[in-house]
């Protein structure tokens, strides 16, 4: 007879002790389950910055230094980069440097730097960053610092060997070779158009403003009343109130001939005393030093509203034949020329103001319109060096918009072939 307790079990008879577990073997097995449901951590391996270069930050007043390192094929979103200083000679222990700055690994390349291909420390492909005194960093030209990078990926951090460099100003800042090299090519273009003024006469074209002014000159002698004439709102370090009181001596000069009265009130003392000099040497070349009064230029304020209204007063009441508005203005403009039209005077403007341009368009016979003020007085006086820097400048616009046409038609070129034109579009970038 078969004993009950035995169960038949795949062919095969397994006595009922065989599932009698040890209680030892148990006490075990519960005591290392919670070990053996952890996961084991994987080891982070990151390999530190190479390469890794330190050198006085070029082209500076000093108080920087460059640091230069290989890129990884690890630069990826998990990876960045510290920059780590210390001050002195060393040794230092990089995990007790000072981090003065942090970034992802897929930044801060050579290539995104404004150098030119001519200064370039590196290969477009190292990474690049320009440690600089503030916030918190104060480096001192002379003085030694211990610098080093390290990479990051959580909680891993490797770090190069410390690599010592010291800051120094330097003399010239080259990446600004090209805009010289340009300066020296645009004084060259100048230089000969003076030259060619000399020998012949140079074709300016014609601006009809100042074909007026012999009309508004003439119109005033003719009715026996004065002309106006202002320089405008800036003193004499603005290149506008310059081309203002040039042309003031041409007309200073044809008044003298007609013997007209010329009134030139002035808002800046400096700027009256330079316009009576002018006025005096223009009315002794017409060969009529008698006619010239002294209180011809005079001031009024420099107060901008307060010289307005006492000019208003004067057209009001003295109603000159001609006004003549040059240099820079303000809000006074509208002013000025709404009320000198009301007299039914010929009037001429004359601004780089561009803001103004739309109220002396509207309100006055005829205006210079932005450059045409300062072509003005080589326009009136036919002065060869005036003439011939006029011509030079025009040449050099003209370059200026030929080298912008090749530059886009390079960097077009360049986005559809592939192909690097950075080389090219280095010598016309403005470069700090």
């Amino acid at each position: 007879m078969t004993e009950p307790c035995i169960r038949r079990f795949a062919g095969t008879y397994i006595h009922p002790s065989s599932f009698i577990v040890h209680p030892c073997l148990l006490l075990i097995c519960l005591v290392a389950s919670p070990a053996l449901a952890q996961e084991v951590p994987p080891v982070l391996s990151i390999q530190a910055p190479e390469q890794v270069q330190v050198i006085d930050a070029a082209n500076d007043g000093g108080g920087a230094l460059t640091v230069l390192w290989a890129s990884s094929p690890a630069d990826g979103p998990a990876l960045r980069y510290q920059i780590l200083l210390a001050e002195g000679p060393g040794p230092h222990d990089p995990a007790a440097m000072k981090v003065v700055a942090e970034f992802p690994s897929q930044t801060h390349y050579v290539r995104e730097a404004k150098y030119g291909w001519w200064t370039r420390p590196a290969t477009p492909e190292f990474h690049h960053f320009v440690v600089r005194s503030g916030k918190g960093i104060d480096l001192k030209d002379g003085t030694s610092y211990a610098v080093t990078v390290a990479s990051v990926q959580g909680e891993a951090r490797a770090w190069a060997q410390p690599v010592i460099a010291d800051p120094e100003p330097n003399w010239v800042n080259w990446n600004q070779m090209n805009n010289l090299l340009l300066a020296l090519l645009f004084g060259g273009v100048v230089f000969a158009s003076i030259q060619v003024a000399k020998r012949r006469e140079i074709f300016l074209r014609r601006i009809p403003g100042l074909d007026a002014v012999d009309e508004a000159i003439g119109r005033a002698t003719e009715l026996g009343k004065p002309i106006l004439y202002l320089t405008g709102a800036h003193d004499m370090s603005d290149p506008s109130t310059i081309a203002a009181a040039v042309i003031l001596g041409r007309v200073a000069r044809r008044v003298a001939s007609y013997e007209t009265e010329l009134l030139v009130p002035h808002r800046d003392p400096i700027t009256m005393a330079v316009c009576q000099e002018i006025t005096k040497q223009s009315y002794l070349e017409a060969g009529k030093p008698d006619a010239f009064k002294e209180d011809c230029n005079f001031f009024i304020t420099s107060d901008q509203f307060s010289y307005t209204a006492a000019v208003d007063g004067i057209m009001l009441r003295r109603k000159p034949a001609a006004n003549f508005f040059m240099g820079s203005y303000f809000a006074e403009s509208l002013l000025l020329t709404e009320t000198g039209a009301s007299t039914g005077a010929i009037q001429i403007a004359g601004t780089d103001s561009d803001h103004q341009l739309p109220f002396f368009v509207t309100t006055c016979d005829y205006t210079l319109i932005g450059e045409e003020l300062y072509a003005a007085s080589a326009y009136l006086s036919r002065e060869p060096v005036q003439v011939g820097t006029l011509r030079g400048q025009d040449i050099g616009k003209a370059i200026i918009l030929g080298v912008l046409a090749v530059g886009i038609l390079l960097a077009t070129a360049g986005v559809v072939m592939h192909a690097d034109v950075g080389w090219a579009l280095d010598l016309f970038r403005d470069l700090k």
